[in-house]
C-alpha cells in the first residue's frame, strides 16, 4: 500500500478513474448489445432508433477517452452497413 501522501493521493484518483471509465465502456457495450439485438430481429424502424443511440454513445465514448476516433469510426461503418442489409431484407 502507498505510505506517501502523494501516493495516496494518485491511489485515490486511479480508483476514482477507474470506476468512470469501467461505467463509460459499460454504457458503451449495452448501447452496442441492444444495437445487434435489434438488428438480429430484423426490424428497420426500431433498429434505426437504436443505431442513431449508439452513434451518440460512441462519439461520447471518443470523447471521453475510451475508444480511438479510428475505432468508433470503423464500429459506425460496419454496423451502418449491417443497419442498411435489415432494410433491403
Amino acid at each position: 500500500m502507498a505510505n506517501h501522501f502523494s501516493a495516496l493521493k494518485r491511489a485515490r484518483q486511479t480508483e476514482k478513474r477507474t470506476a468512470r471509465n469501467r461505467a463509460n465502456t459499460s454504457r458503451l457495450r449495452s448501447t452496442l448489445r441492444d444495437l445487434r439485438e435489434s438488428l438480429a430481429k430484423g426490424d428497420q424502424q426500431a433498429a434505426d432508433q437504436v443505431f442513431r443511440q449508439t452513434v451518440s454513445a460512441l462519439d461520447k465514448a471518443v470523447q471521453k477517452g475510451v475508444l480511438h476516433a479510428n475505432t468508433a469510426s470503423r464500429y459506425k461503418s460496419r454496423l451502418n452497413v449491417r443497419l442498411n442489409a435489415v432494410g433491403k431484407k
